[in-house]
């Protein structure tokens, strides 16, 4: 007799309820837990409303993760869910419901068999868990609240329409349900509209907030005491400030606000991750941020700012820094101040460091010296960024050296050395022999991962544009081309790479091309003479050789050959 596999039973029941909705339904109450899932899935994926709705209402899992099903907002099956819940609600409270938490996070997932049938509270992350009492709960209902789990961003002056249906539909019923957020970010969005709603969600349950909208130190100081609530914030991310004051001297509105600000820091007991770019008020203020800042820190990220001798003191005596993992200072000029508190920084640190960003501090020679000994010491470093820095041939082969005992990095970022350059002009040839010299050097001590050399920026695109990249699979030249115009003589407003390592072009053919000389008839001579059409005008320039240029320059090396 031939029998059939239990998943094929399984599916083919599944497939009967699918065809039959009020059977389905009318069916929930008796049906087995174990087919609640894929009749959930089926039922999702084929976009079966009414089944949905109602199998909300009888989920008998403790946990509901819809996010790892709708990995794209989708406002009908949210409406669906929704109004599931509301049965759910409003109804006497099913023997076999046993639902506490639906989560819309698309992570936190490994699977949905995993999750959807965890008999307890361990599928909901810890940070969103907390202890409730008996007052905490509904009177009249005697059960806990239930719980909505989302990610939000919020950009560009107002909601979308799946989240703005999600925050209406909670509003007025606030007293049943609790609504959190895992992860807000903002984007370009007004500080009274965050606020709003925000008094929606249990400021608690935020575990990461970034801010990107540039607000006004006013604005900041408004959304101050919302940011002190956050007292599981793990990730807290700021990019930018209205005003651009890197000046040490502030007048007294200035300091109130900026003082409001930072002090909310002692309040966040949770926070592992900070993240500050471009935030121009932290001048002469780091004494009062590292006074606030009460938790062991795994990643500090300050970029592009301006710091004076004092805020690098107290930065090297913060305790809460002992224990960094990822520690980001690019952007910060370093060159003018005593490089001690640096050195003490990193030597706290030499055990834990995995990640060192130092890119674009205008560190010179005599820094990087002063780093070698300690750098050597920091075993689990697997990422170093020195690019954008003044560093001489004989320096690079030294702190090359010092990397012998690194295993375990695995992407190197240098820039190349001073005797590349004339003056301003980068010269191709030199980059070319020094390079590679470099290479050689670092692959005699030890097989690295992923290393880059980098140029100057270039000073009219703010881009580097010429790159040399060596991994164990290759090694290569990259032309990157923000902008074309300045570069090989015609207008484009793409953001392209021309790998011309890949088409076998060296340094000097790049100089040439770059000059607008004819090559010789060698490898690649058809996209050289393609480069050549469109800077002598004899090819139109259309929309499309803007937008995507190398398509342009490809059809054109197509069109020479076939008339060779």
């Amino acid at each position: 007799m031939d029998y059939q596999n239990p998943s094929s039973l399984q599916q083919l029941a599944i497939q009967s309820l699918l065809r039959d909705e009020a059977l389905a339904i009318n069916a929930l109450q008796h049906l087995p837990r174990v087919l609640f899932p894929p009749l959930f899935k089926e039922a999702f994926t084929g976009r079966y409303t009414k089944i949905l709705k109602a199998t909300v209402a009888a989920w008998p899992f403790p946990c509901l993760p819809v996010g790892f099903l709708m990995k794209t907002p989708d406002l009908e099956i949210l409406k669906a869910v929704l109004d599931g819940l509301d049965m759910l609600l409003t109804q006497a409270w099913p023997r076999w419901c046993k639902l506490k938490v639906v989560d819309f996070q698309t992570t936190h997932h490994n699977s949905w068999q995993g999750w959807a049938g965890a008999e307890d509270t361990g599928c909901i992350p810890e940070a969103i868990r907390k202890e409730q009492t008996l007052e905490d709960l509904p009177v009249s209902e005697g059960r806990q609240p239930l719980k909505i789990i989302v990610d939000l961003c919020l950009k560009f002056y107002k909601l979308d329409e799946y989240h703005t249906y999600l925050l209406h539909w909670v509003k007025p019923r606030k007293s049943s349900l609790q609504l959190c957020c895992g992860k807000l970010q903002v984007w370009v969005l007004p500080v009274y509209t965050v606020i709003e709603i925000l008094k929606v969600f249990e400021p608690d349950s935020i575990q990461e907030l970034e801010l990107n909208s540039w607000w006004h130190l006013g604005a900041l100081a408004w959304f101050a005491p919302y940011l002190g609530q956050m007292r599981n914030l793990r990730k807290f991310s700021i990019k930018g400030t209205y005003e651009n004051i890197k000046r040490v001297e502030k007048t007294f509105l200035e300091l109130k606000y900026i003082n409001k600000f930072i002090s909310q820091f002692s309040k966040l007991k949770c926070l592992q991750h900070l993240y500050m770019n471009q935030v121009n008020f932290l001048t002469g203020q780091m004494q009062h941020l590292v006074w606030c800042l009460k938790s062991p820190l795994e990643t500090l990220s300050i970029t592009f700012s301006l710091f004076t001798q004092s805020d690098l003191n107290h930065l090297s005596q913060c305790q809460s820094l002992r224990h960094l993992k990822h520690l980001n200072l690019s952007g910060i000029p370093l060159y003018h101040l005593c490089f001690k508190p640096i050195q003490d920084l990193l030597e706290s640190v030499t055990t834990t460091l995995q990640t060192l960003e130092l890119e674009e501090c205008k560190l010179e020679d005599s820094h990087i010296s002063a780093l070698l000994p300690i750098l050597s010491q920091c075993s689990q470093l697997t990422k170093v960024n020195f690019n954008d820095n003044y560093i001489s041939m004989p320096i690079l082969k030294d702190l090359l050296h010092h990397t012998a005992n690194l295993s375990q990095l695995t992407h190197e970022l240098y820039p190349a050395p001073l005797e590349c350059y004339d003056y301003a002009e980068i010269i191709l040839d030199r980059f070319n022999q020094l390079c590679p010299q470099l290479m050689n050097t670092l692959r005699a001590i030890r097989q690295p991962g992923k290393v880059v050399f980098g140029a100057e920026v270039c000073s009219e695109c703010d881009k580097k544009c010429i790159i040399w990249e060596a991994t164990e699979e290759h090694t290569r030249w990259i032309w990157y081309r923000p902008d074309i115009k300045h570069h090989l003589g015609f207008g484009s407003e793409a953001r392209h790479c021309l790998a011309v390592g890949r088409r076998g072009y060296g340094p000097e053919v790049c100089d040439r091309i770059r000059r607008g000389e004819k090559k010789k008839p060698q490898t690649g001579n058809l996209r050289g003479n393609a480069i050549k059409k469109l800077q002598d005008g004899s090819v139109k320039m259309s929309r499309e050789t803007w937008e995507e240029p190398e398509r342009t320059l490809t059809a054109l090396e197509t069109e020479l050959g076939a008339t060779a």
